[in-house]
């Protein structure tokens, strides 16, 4: 249960995040739950991965080079989601850094006053 709350917070962020920048576009709701889903196996396949090779410059620019990564997650996203366009590398990390503060902000609607469930 937990997990479709969460896959329905990522989808509406996802179709509010594209609400918000100009440079994406996903059709519809559809498309919104399809991103959600890709970008979900992404970062729980591929990212640790990433993360692994490109450790000594993730460590070099103090995590920076996180936010290069989940843009990448994004693009590669755009790619393989129809109906879901990202128009460039830096409309890309702006809808990874609008996406995670947009579904911060869900997720702590979701939550109740004593809840005290981690991240």
């Amino acid at each position: 249960m937990q997990l479709l709350i969460r896959l329905i917070i990522t989808t509406i962020a996802v179709l509010i995040t594209d609400l918000i920048l100009p440079g994406v576009h996903a059709d519809d709701f559809v498309t919104g739950l399809l991103v959600a889903v890709v970008l979900g196996l992404l970062n729980t396949f591929l990212k640790p991965l990433l993360i692994l090779l490109t450790l000594p410059v993730t460590v070099v620019t103090m995590g920076l080079f996180l936010l290069v990564i989940n843009a990448g997650m994004v693009l590669l996203a755009s790619r393989i989601v129809p109906g879901f366009v990202v128009e460039s590398f830096w409309w890309a990390l702006g809808f990874s850094i609008v996406l995670s503060i947009v579904q911060g902000f869900l997720q702590a609607l979701d939550r109740q006053p004593n809840d005290r469930r981690p991240g």
